[in-house]
């Protein structure tokens, strides 16, 4: 063996590592490009098993290709089904995962603007208390929130709590208001005819100059409520608590207090009329005898 033998056998020896270096470098970086793709990695996957399966289950195959080709399609049928089963199960919970988050979104949203008093705010927290109706979500928390003018016509909020909001000059006709909380809130000069507020809690609200026609008031706490200047034509009052309250030249024209607790005639006598009003026999021969230009034509 001549010398130049000797050196390129010793060139070649000392070039081993950098070739492992680089081998084990182009590994490292096919192994990220690959982690970096989903498809492909399941893709590799999923052509590793099969060759270790079909693999290990060859001589099988030979042996009886109609009995292994017969089990194949029933595991096949198998893993159709499980797909299937869980597939659903996923999307379903996927889907009510996505459905909460954005219900708690609208509800963080009406907590950021709820101090805010100008109208983007206002008619932002609209928008998101009719996209909680959509989701099915009626009780929703607006104590001391600013929505004068805004339009919350036929909205659900039953159960709500809505203690000192202000819904002056708001729309609120046929809104659901059953059994909300409404201590001190303002209601002044809204619209608020056939507004659904049986059991309701509006102790102290005002609802100066509201109209009120054929509003439902069965069995709510009205104490102290202002009434002044309100149209409450054909509203039905029946049981509700009404200790006092201001009529001053509110409109009664057709509506029912029978069974009222705490009414008073010196309260009913302010009124603007009482005509077609329906009150319990023992109030109603009293306005008959004080003010029968109010109860009568």
């Amino acid at each position: 063996m001549g010398p130049g033998c000797g050196d390129t056998f010793d060139h070649m020896i000392l070039a081993l590592p950098r070739i492992r270096i680089r081998f084990i470098d182009q590994i490292i970086s096919f192994f990220n490009y690959v982690v970096e793709k989903p498809l492909l990695t399941a893709a590799l996957v999923l052509f590793v098993v099969a060759v270790v399966v079909v693999g290990l289950s060859f001589p099988f195959y030979a042996q009886d290709p109609q009995m292994f080709g017969a089990q194949i399609l029933a595991e096949a049928y198998g893993m159709l089904f499980d797909i299937a089963v869980i597939g659903i199960l996923l999307y379903w919970l996927n889907q009510r995962g996505e459905i909460r988050q954005r219900i708690r979104t609208y509800q963080d949203e009406i907590d950021d603007f709820r101090l805010w008093d100008s109208e983007e705010a206002a008619f932002r927290t609209v928008g998101n208390i009719k996209r909680l109706n959509r989701h099915e979500i009626f009780e929703i928390n607006l104590v001391n929130s600013s929505l004068p003018r805004t339009n919350l016509s036929y909205v659900n909020l039953r159960g709500s709590n809505m203690n000192s909001t202000n819904l002056s000059n708001a729309s609120l006709i046929e809104s659901n208001l059953e059994n909300t909380r409404l201590n001190q809130t303002n209601f002044e000069n809204s619209n608020m005819n056939q507004v659904n507020m049986k059991n309701s809690y509006a102790s102290g609200a005002n609802f100066k100059d509201a109209f009120l026609i054929k509003a439902q008031l069965q069995n709510a706490f009205l104490i102290k409520a202002n009434f002044s200047n309100a149209y409450l034509m054909e509203a039905n009052l029946r049981n509700s608590y009404l200790m006092g309250a201001d009529f001053e030249n509110a409109s009664l024209y057709k509506a029912d207090l029978r069974g009222v607790k705490g009414l008073t005639v010196d309260q009913l006598v302010k009124a603007k009329t009482l005509y077609l009003a329906k009150f319990d026999d023992e109030l109603d021969a009293q306005l008959r005898q004080l003010v029968p230009e109010l109860v009568e034509v």
